[in-house]
């Protein structure tokens, strides 16, 4: 795995400043939690999609179009809870789900080196 420092940079603050606006807009009292939550999520998936590769060019492929697919799969997850009152719980169970989904997915494509 190759990581080009420029384009992680900039994916993180990216991640950095969709985190921010998810704060700025939530209704709901645990704003801290979902900044935090989002900019990791938002963070790790942006950076494995345009901060790194691989040796191989389809596992290059696939694990980017997966962290891309999870990338958007967060945004949808943590607008929503933007959008609504939420209780801390609930937050940490469906994202963490979908971000060890994200993991288990990544880890295969990468140990199958397709």
């Amino acid at each position: 795995m190759k990581v080009n420092f420029v384009q992680s940079i900039i994916a993180i603050l990216i991640s950095a400043l969709f985190a921010y606006g998810f704060y700025s807009f939530s209704v709901s009292d645990n704003k801290t939690l979902l900044s935090l939550g989002s900019f990791m999520f938002l963070g790790i998936t942006s950076t494995i999609s345009f901060g790194c590769s691989f040796e191989l060019s389809r596992t290059s492929t696939n694990i980017k179009t997966v962290a891309i697919l999870f990338f958007v799969i967060a945004l949808i997850s943590n607008s929503c809870f933007t959008l609504m009152a939420f209780s801390v719980p609930a937050y940490v169970l469906i994202n963490g789900i979908l971000f060890l989904i994200f993991m288990l997915t990544t880890y295969s494509i990468y140990r199958a080196q397709q």
